[in-house]
């Protein structure tokens, strides 16, 4: 009751605000009444899937796109109520004077009329982020992006010098809705050539069910030193009601052997050595471990119990935040972790080497693209797939290439 009550309130005001913007433009009643339409359908849309929603019932297509156009009418909305309340600084104390100045003789017309430019002006405003989330859900979901790096250390083996690998992220597998699409993607997977594919966690939304159509999909990936994967926190089924901790468990495992069957060797706080002309480097994998309130199965001193301190290592773990707190200040010297998790929050606004901004900056101090700390690297994908919000804006699906080369960069 008390979330239903704030949300009317909250979004209430924001309509009321919004629609005097929309009515000083037009004075079309059936433009008017198109406006109150679309909106009560959006809105019942939203309170039927969402409100009614209990999330350990999992998450379908359906609610995912009642809370995407939701959030299509919401950004919009809040944008106009901003501008009119803004309008309203200076009408409020214009109709307080009004009131004690001119008393009777205002006729109770104490508020000046809104003025049609800035209601124009906010409805041109307003379009930009209506059309940005609109083609987020339509296309931007599937824009998917290779991004690549190069990335120096003076004690990589000589042997991989050049070495190149692939990282992808965040699949969420149970949130596609368009099969050739994910196809593209594995082929500009493959197109790029890398010696391994490396897969940072949740390849699933909840259950192992939601991979299974798209197994023949990804077992197209290629990679000639094999794939390699660890969970994330959706992978465990951490987020829906089981019939019993035995179907939990099942579910797991169902997930690990699926991964392998599409060719991906799980690492579960285990290790592996990639050698190359009687050289090697080590790929540490954990198991989820994240900050505030996420699943901590993860445990590095177990993944590296196989591997020698001064070996070159890659660490694979799925969320940024367990880099910060344990990786960097651990005692052996992790050269580059490969994370995601944060999806970028799949909104926000890149400018390719010029500036990057997104609301995850808010929760993770490491969000997207390369960091350095204390000499050594993350890589935080920003996810393949999409969770919840059916689509991306301005933060664009993520394929990593990474190439390692020897030496100090510009030596």
């Amino acid at each position: 009751m008390v979330r239903w009550i704030i949300f009317i309130i909250i979004f209430g005001i924001t309509d009321l605000y919004a629609f005097q913007a929309f009515k000083t433009v037009t004075r079309n009643n059936w433009l008017q009444i198109l406006y109150w339409v679309i909106t009560i359908l959006v809105i019942g849309n939203f309170v039927f899937h969402y409100f009614g929603f209990n999330r350990s019932d999992g998450f379908s297509h359906a609610h995912a796109y009642a809370f995407g156009f939701f959030i299509a009418l919401l950004i919009p909305k809040m944008i106009l109520a901003i501008s009119m309340i803004g309008e309203d600084v200076f009408r409020v104390p214009q109709a307080i004077y009004r009131y004690f100045t001119e008393g009777s003789t205002a006729k109770g017309n104490y508020f000046a009329s809104r003025r049609q430019f800035i209601s124009q002006l906010a409805l041109g405003i307003a379009a930009i982020p209506l059309a940005s989330v609109i083609y987020g859900i339509y296309r931007g979901k599937y824009n998917y992006k290779v991004l690549k790096y190069t990335l120096h250390f003076e004690d990589l083996p000589q042997a991989f010098d050049g070495y190149k690998l692939t990282q992808i992220s965040d699949i969420h597998s149970g949130s596609f809705d368009n099969m050739d699409k994910v196809r593209y993607a594995v082929d500009l997977i493959n197109e790029q050539e890398s010696d391994v594919i490396l897969f940072t966690g949740d390849i699933v939304n909840n259950k192992a069910e939601e991979l299974a159509p798209y197994k023949d999909v990804f077992n197209k990936l290629k990679a000639k030193d094999g794939m390699f994967s660890v969970l994330g926190n959706h992978d465990y089924g951490d987020y829906i009601k089981w019939d019993s901790d035995e179907a939990k468990a099942e579910n797991l495992e169902d997930l690990k052997k699926l991964q392998n069957q599409i060719g991906f060797e799980v690492l579960l706080n285990e290790s592996r050595y990639l050698e190359k002309n009687g050289e090697k480097i080590a790929l540490i994998g954990v198991e989820n471990w994240g900050a505030g309130g996420f699943k901590k199965a993860g445990d590095l001193k177990q993944a590296a119990s196989d591997i020698q301190k001064e070996d070159f290592k890659i660490l694979m773990s799925h969320d940024p935040s367990h880099w910060e707190q344990e990786v960097v200040k651990d005692d052996y010297h992790y050269h580059l972790t490969l994370s995601g998790h944060t999806h970028g929050m799949q909104f926000g606004i890149e400018i390719p080497g010029w500036f990057k901004w997104s609301p995850a900056k808010w929760r993770y101090k490491y969000w997207a693209g390369i960091y350095k700390e204390m000499g050594q690297y993350i890589n935080v994908n920003r996810g393949f797939g999409y969770l919840a919000f059916p689509g991306r804006v301005g933060i664009w699906p993520e394929i990593t290439v990474i190439e390692l080369k020897k030496g100090v960069k510009d030596a």
